[in-house]
């Protein structure tokens, strides 16, 4: 059984690792000490480990399409899941490629312009001033109490310095925070369990936006990094059409395969022990898709509250497995 796990994994990481190839000779740059092939092996070590809302393996559900692409998406990013930057979401038969509150700041610091990252919350009883210089909002005074931290949310802010030593500050109420969250797959249900977390997350997804699409990395870079957050999203999601498109994304990338792995239907016995665009109209179809992949109230996973990583018991399947990369 664990060789031809083996085989789905090496089966996958070829296809990446040629597209990472193909990108790379397009001008992708592999962000400076990221070791891809270490990078993998850790990912697919956690996709083994996820599971869909049925409590299915991950490999049994979902289509080598969207593995192979959650994958590239990682590896382009340079993301690490071992660092616990980043996690994956079955959705219907779908994998995807979410970032933690960590990814996204290694994200934004592999920015050369990027010398720092803060991002704070507002709690109820906090004092929090900023002003305007030459119509921009400048951070003033946030003054605060430990025991604050049990109140109300009022808001959260995120502070980006440049090297020439330029601020920007993002600030979001908590209304908005709330509006961004209902719009969220998971109903925000992990927004409920570790607010203070995830709204912090959501603050530097935002300040994200603005120095991803300014930076002069390539096209490919910002528009893995900014697919990754609009999948978050329900209404952001990028709805299969079928009329031909032509499109750089790196969905188009991997292919058009809709099969599902070959994986045997007794998977889950081994793996049991490892543990801003327009918006889209959706069809009826679309919508009952959409609702059927989200989490119950009542069967919301255990995440992690510094990452917002789904926890998982440690297993070891690949103590004995070898080196399967190149």
């Amino acid at each position: 059984m664990a060789s031809e796990i083996v085989t789905i994994q090496k089966d996958i990481t070829d296809i990446v690792n040629s597209k990472i190839s193909m990108l790379q000779n397009e001008g992708l740059v592999i962000a400076p000490n990221y070791a891809p092939a270490n990078a993998l092996k850790s990912a697919f070590f956690k996709i083994l480990k996820t599971k869909d809302r049925n409590k299915k393996p991950a490999l049994e559900v979902c289509t080598k399409d969207s593995i192979a692409n959650s994958l590239l998406e990682m590896v382009t990013q340079g993301l690490s899941p071992a660092k616990n930057q980043c996690y994956f979401i079955v959705y219907g038969n779908e994998l995807q490629l979410q970032r933690s509150y960590f990814g996204t700041m290694a994200v934004l610091l592999q920015q050369q312009k990027i010398k720092s990252i803060k991002a704070e919350v507002i709690y109820e009883g906090d004092e929090f001033e900023l002003e305007i210089v030459d119509g921009e909002k400048k951070f003033k005074k946030h003054s605060t109490h430990w025991k604050n931290q049990d109140n109300p949310i009022e808001g959260a802010y995120c502070i980006i310095e440049d090297i020439d030593g330029n601020t920007k500050l993002t600030l979001m109420t908590k209304k908005e925070i709330d509006k961004s969250w209902s719009k969220t797959k998971t109903g925000g249900g992990t927004q409920k369990e570790f607010p203070q977390e995830m709204a912090k997350k959501t603050v530097i997804n935002r300040a994200a936006k603005f120095f991803i699409n300014i930076s002069d990395d390539s096209d490919i870079l910002a528009d893995s990094i900014n697919k990754t957050t609009a999948d978050e999203f329900v209404d952001e999601r990028q709805l299969k059409d079928v009329t031909p498109q032509e499109t750089n994304s790196l969905d188009d990338l991997i292919g058009t395969q809709n099969e599902k792995i070959g994986a045997p239907s007794n998977l889950k016995d081994v793996t049991e022990d490892l543990h801003s665009e327009p918006e889209k109209t959706l069809t009826d179809e679309n919508k009952a898709v959409l609702e059927d992949t989200s989490y119950p109230a009542d069967e919301i996973p255990d995440f992690d509250q510094e990452t917002g990583e789904i926890k998982a018991s440690e297993g070891n399947l690949f103590d004995n497995l070898g080196d399967l990369m190149p």
